[in-house]
């Protein structure tokens, strides 16, 4: 808008948003950035004095924004939605530099993308809710202004629509048909309006500053409206009468609503039925099993603040591990990996024998544990423990849990004729056992023998089967199994997906280390086509939160999605160094062996790429995987002299038999090169035309581009050149969506861009192309 007034095409624009969404800071940046832009603040209706400035400053050099918070008015307009969990994140991390993680988690879930929120509750935080010692602010603080503003509006209803809010306020389950339906009173629901906003800023805001007596009177009302249920007890318990008795009930219907996979009302009835226990031990108890719960589906945010309150109610042993055991599986998703290993051994020395189940499950995490940090060292320690359980007669899933951790262990110490017998049979057990987990041990064990296609149905079961019971917390996880398996199949379009939606699902539950899983994934992805720029990006992304956590794992793949880049930006010997000294994760240095060996022959040190490549070839020979025996072939190709044709041969027939399209294309490309160089211009062309038809198929920019190159120099002019050779292929791809109509944040979503990368790419394009806005970029393009 501020442009357009510039070039003289001004209007009037309505910024549209709640309180503290940020209007009027908007208003103001605009006041500074032109003098020619008239701002109205806080706009309830549209008089005809505005109306009449609305039309006359169409067509000057002037600008109109009005700020509202619902009503367009007929004119255009922008709205100001709450930010997400990542741009919450990032606005907290910019006022308080070094703000701890989980503390950070809980003020952004809190402030619900609110951004006043934000700054009010890092503004209020105490030295002891820094350090730790403290609970985070479960409402927003007294000098708010924020909820000086809701509760002014509350104070300004009807009696009738306050008692509405009170009962919204007490019960969060309570929609506005919901009390519409239980009152009869529509006006007064109509009335209350945006008061009923479910999400918990506006409901803890309002729970806390209505009166108390209000409150409880709301509380009878729905004990006596409300069916038989855990709600209405839940209702009639607060208003005093027998609490005892309705604790009980309460976790009673805990552990049905656990048992039927609803662990968002599981964790509710046992919080609940924990705050009316009267007794330490039983009370901490419930709220262990809340905390559980509260994990279970995704909020571990929760499952913390929970803890906090009943970790100080008992000394038990056995409790205490338990509550180990919950904390162990939230710093598994967003904290430390070696420090929850630790935690997790422990809890599962300690209930081994009172409660065997629980601690194998212990065990099972605290080797994925050991696995991210990359320690073979505690993965080793943690499977002597599961030999050491190991017992004649097991349940199928804990004979599963304890192979799969046996197994795994030899695999990464190289002991490969040891483990495949045991990994086979986690992959036979998984059909005997329901539940998620299992399935994910499975896929990660077909992944290591090397069957990508019983991994991929085992990934895609599990995330299936954890959606449907209520085990939110595992999806993420089962995804980065799906998107793994996936790769081997060589199916990037369904590894993209995979991925893309792994990295959504971790954020929104706040799994931090499985975002940075499924970023480093996704930039192996990007590399792998030779989109580089898009691969550096999401490296860079992920590479603050890996070395902050110690995440080897996800470090040792975006290390060789560097290398990946290197090797496209033709930098063999920098990408062979980022493989060959990186320490990292030894399983994944021994997938990635095929690039050493690559960037070891264009650098002129064969014998490097030799020494990694017999580590692969140990793997894929005893897996007898059929994708990894084809690169194995195309490596010995690129370090053969005489018999390089023969490898390069096998390696072809091998990539067909195992489907894998874009390893075979790489490999045509190699070869038909080295055929090229050995003046075999003829039988180049037959192989480096087959490469090009497979890279354009996937859309592999740089690789298409580098087919061409090869077929130009090998006689052949195959190929036309690119419509807008001045764009990068990330570059043509968001012009190409601009052209078709998506906005900036569109995009950004559909390629997993920040908002901001969109538009420093938009304002390359525009200089790059001599247009000066998307109106001129889509005629261009059309």
């Amino acid at each position: 808008m501020l442009q357009r007034a510039r070039d003289g095409h001004g209007g009037v624009l309505v910024l549209r948003g709640e309180p503290g969404s940020g209007k009027s800071t908007l208003l103001n940046h605009a006041r500074r950035s032109y003098d020619a832009v008239l701002c109205v603040d806080d706009v309830d209706s549209l008089d005809d004095d505005l109306g009449q400035l609305a039309a006359d400053v169409i067509g000057t050099r002037a600008a109109l924004l009005i700020a509202t918070e619902e009503e367009s008015f007929g004119l255009p307009s922008v709205v100001l939605d709450p930010l997400d969990r990542a741009e919450s994140l990032l606005v907290l991390h910019d006022l308080l530099p070094g703000l701890p993680s989980a503390l950070a988690v809980d003020l952004a879930d809190l402030a619900c993308g609110n951004p006043l929120a934000l700054v009010e509750l890092a503004a209020s935080l105490t030295s002891d809710q820094l350090g730790g010692t403290a609970a985070p602010p479960d409402v927003l603080p007294r000098t708010s202004s924020l909820r000086g503003r809701l509760l002014a509006r509350f104070e300004a209803l009807s009696a009738r629509a306050r008692h509405v809010v009170a009962l919204a306020a007490v019960d969060e389950e309570l929609t506005a048909e919901d009390l519409a339906r239980l009152t009869g009173d529509v006006a007064a629901v109509t009335e209350a309006g945006s008061l009923l906003d479910p999400r918990r800023l506006v409901r803890s805001t309002l729970h806390t500053g209505i009166p108390t007596a209000l409150r409880f009177a709301a509380h009878a009302e729905l004990a006596a409206l409300l069916p038989p249920g855990p709600r209405r007890t839940w209702h009639l318990a607060v208003t005093g009468r027998e609490g005892d008795e309705h604790a009980d009930s309460l976790a009673a219907g805990a552990e049905h609503a656990r048992r039927c996979g609803d662990f968002a009302t599981a964790a509710r009835d046992h919080d609940r039925a924990a705050t009316l226990t009267t007794d330490p031990e039983e009370k901490a108890r419930r709220l262990l099993r809340a905390a559980a719960d509260h994990w279970a589906h995704g909020a571990p945010h929760r499952s913390r603040a929970v803890l906090r309150t009943a970790v100080r109610m008992t000394d038990t042993r056995e409790l205490k591990a338990l509550m180990d055991l919950v904390v162990g599986g939230i710093d598994l998703g967003e904290s430390l990996p070696d420090v929850a290993a630790d935690r997790l051994m422990r809890a599962a020395r300690t209930l081994v024998g009172a409660q065997r189940e629980l601690a194998v499950a212990a065990l099972g995490f605290a080797g994925e544990a050991a696995n991210i940090a990359g320690d073979p060292r505690r993965y080793a320690a943690v499977a002597e423990l599961a030999r050491q359980l190991r017992q004649d007669g097991e349940p199928p899933a804990t004979r599963l849990t304890l192979d799969h951790l046996v197994g795994m262990s030899a695999t990464l110490d190289g002991r490969h004729h040891e483990a495949l017998p045991v990994l086979r049979g986690v992959v036979d057990l998984a059909d005997q056992v329901a539940g998620p987990q299992a399935r994910i041990w499975a896929s990660q064990a077909a992944y290591v023998l090397g069957d990508a296609t019983r991994s991929y149905e085992m990934a895609t079961s599990a995330v299936t089967v954890a959606r449907e019971s209520g085990y939110t917390v595992l999806v993420p996880w089962a995804l980065v199994y799906r998107a793994l398996s996936a790769l081997l199949l060589d199916q990037h379009t369904a590894a993209l997906t995979a991925a893309t939606e792994g990295l959504h699902a971790a954020t929104a539950i706040g799994q931090h280390n499985a975002v940075v899983d499924h970023l480093t994934i996704l930039a192996l992805l990007a590399a792998l086509r030779g989109d580089a720029d898009t691969a550096q990006r999401r490296i860079d992304a992920a590479t603050e939160h890996i070395t902050e956590r110690g995440l080897t794992r996800p470090g040792t793949f975006g290390a060789w999605a560097s290398a990946c880049v290197d090797l496209a930006r033709d930098r063999p010997a920098d990408a062979l160094d980022r493989l060959r000294l990186n320490p990292g994760h030894a399983g994944i240095k021994v997938m990635a062996a095929p690039h050493v060996v690559e960037a070891a022959v264009a650098c002129g040190r064969p014998s490097t790429g030799d020494r990694a490549l017999q580590r692969f070839e140990r793997w894929a020979g005893i897996t007898g995987s059929t994708a990894r025996l084809a690169l194995s072939h195309r490596c010995r190709g690129l370090l053969a002299s005489g018999t390089a044709d023969e490898h390069f041969e096998e390696a072809i027939r091998l990539h067909r038999a195992s489907g894998t399209a874009m390893e075979l294309a790489k490999t045509e490309l190699l070869y038909g090169n080295r055929l090229r160089r050995g003046r075999r211009p003829k039988a180049a062309r037959e192989h480096l035309r087959d490469a090009m038809l497979i890279f354009e198929s996937y859309q592999a920019d740089h690789w298409v581009a580098r087919a061409r190159a090869e077929l130009r120099a090998a006689g052949d002019a195959t190929g036309e050149p690119l419509d807008h050779p001045g764009l990068t292929p990330q570059q043509e791809q968001i012009a190409r969506l601009v052209a078709e109509g998506a906005t900036n944040r569109e995009i950004a979503a559909r390629l997993f861009l920040s908002h901001r990368t969109v538009e420093h790419h938009l304002r390359n394009i525009f200089a790059r192309l001599g247009v000066r806005s998307r109106v001129e970029l889509t005629r261009r393009l059309g």
